[in-house]
């Protein structure tokens, strides 16, 4: 069966409580990968997945979900600043389907409106040059995004 595709929230009701989750920046050349710690307060980088085709990039993902025992993923999906899908949430939404067809695990939808420009930000304030800006800047959104996840189920939680 395939694995459902929902909302941050639902797909929250649908994990085991505790697990780590596979956070997830979906790029035309790249995916950024982010990872969280089972107990699910932080995000962790993983890597950053040079895109070749689907099958390739599926069984990295489900591979490094197998070794980190996650329990499911969160996709940013990026929604235009008027609220509206354009054609990158239409892929983003695509690749879900794909990868659900491919897992049991809930997969989540996380609103990741300037994520991308928030990191970049932060790394030109730390002076980080344009070319490792580019080398780590999907992975760093991967983390953004999820970590962004984790706080709103925390808050959702009254852990804050």
């Amino acid at each position: 069966m395939p694995a459902p595709i929902l909302p941050l929230i639902e797909a929250a009701a649908r994990w085991p409580e505790r697990g780590a989750l596979i956070g997830l920046d979906l790029g035309t050349k790249t995916i950024g990968v982010a990872v969280s710690d089972p107990d699910r307060r932080l995000a962790t980088g993983v890597e950053t997945i040079q895109r070749k085709a689907f099958k390739a990039d599926a069984a990295r993902l489900l591979a490094l979900a197998a070794e980190r025992s996650a329990t499911g993923f969160v996709l940013g999906l990026p929604i235009n600043m008027d609220g509206s899908e354009g054609p990158r949430a239409q892929s983003t939404r695509a690749f879900a389907r794909n990868l659900a067809s491919l897992t049991e695990l809930p997969i989540g939808l996380w609103d990741e409106r300037l994520s991308t420009s928030a990191v970049e930000r932060e790394l030109i304030g730390m002076d980080v040059s344009r070319a490792k800006r580019a080398a780590v800047i999907d992975e760093h959104a991967a983390i953004f995004i999820l970590q962004g996840a984790l706080d709103r189920l925390k808050t959702r939680r009254g852990d804050a």
